[in-house]
């Protein structure tokens, strides 16, 4: 579950980005993250753990420099015992932002797992800091964490696997690189485990900006598409065998680009 509001604080934004997000000729998703921070007067810590490149975490330094960003602090966090070093605890504990480059998901849950800067990151974020996170940095925001699965349009039994994810949103599973790397079946398998779940794919170069009260705004060049399971009136999973095409219905599905809006909790889309 999200952590708990802290009274009179509203929740910080969550800010999942479908990856490869535009960095040079229009970073209008990294600019309202850098806003939204604080802009001059932000503190910005960058978690690169999902990178296994060496420069990651500098790169984004840079960028946000470039950007209009104030005090920007890399935590190389490249195993479970550098995720305990008080030193970064102190860092992240004076960010007004916090932001997970993309990478390997996997790599993510299993360092940052249960560890004080996992802990950390829910009560900031609770407690006003604003959290985003590009590809893998996305998945990771849901508590069902998508860690791989299926190309195609149709759903299978054994379409999608899951992990457990950080938990700042509960009632969403989310995807990446969603159009450009064809993960509709995979979405769908995994919201055919439960109507409570509502699936969003999102595009590149695009991202959902979540506020304390659950509902979210469609910045950048794509769309995310919501998969809505509610109303589901049959899901085959249970009695499909492994590899076998799932029959689904009553979904109901919205593709929403740049400045539709959507109530995750009422489950309600809005257009511009």
């Amino acid at each position: 579950m999200p952590s708990p509001k802290i009274d009179g604080t509203a929740r910080g934004y969550v800010i999942p980005i479908g990856g490869a997000e535009d960095k040079l000729h229009n970073p209008q998703i990294l600019k309202k993250f850098i806003a939204l921070a604080g802009g001059q007067n932000s503190v910005i810590s960058i978690i690169p753990t999902a990178s296994q490149l060496d420069d990651t975490g500098e790169r984004y330094q840079h960028l946000f420099t470039e950007l209009g960003a104030g005090e920007l602090n890399v935590l190389p966090i490249s195993e479970r015992a550098d995720a305990q070093k008080a030193e970064y605890l102190t860092l992240l504990a004076k960010s007004t932002a916090i932001f997970v480059t993309g990478g390997n998901q996997l790599r993510l849950s299993t360092i940052l797992g249960g560890t004080p800067i996992a802990k950390a990151i829910r009560q900031l974020n609770a407690k006003g800091v604003h959290y985003a996170g590009t590809s893998a940095g996305a998945a990771i925001v849901s508590q069902h964490m998508i860690t791989g699965g299926t190309s195609g349009i149709v759903p299978t039994e054994n379409g999608v696997s899951l992990a457990p994810g950080l938990g700042l949103v509960n009632s969403a599973v989310i995807d990446q690189h969603f159009n450009q790397r064809n993960r509709l079946a995979r979405l769908l398998s995994a919201v055919s485990y439960n109507p409570f779940l509502i699936g969003l794919g999102l595009d590149e170069d695009t991202a959902a900006f979540i506020d304390d009260k659950n509902q979210f705004t469609v910045v950048g060049s794509g769309a995310i598409t919501v998969i809505d399971p509610s109303n589901i009136e049959y899901s085959s999973m249970a009695e499909a065998n492994s590899g076998d095409a799932l029959t689904l219905l009553n979904l109901k599905m919205h593709i929403l680009a740049s400045g539709s809006r959507y109530d995750l909790n009422a489950r309600q889309a809005f257009i511009k």
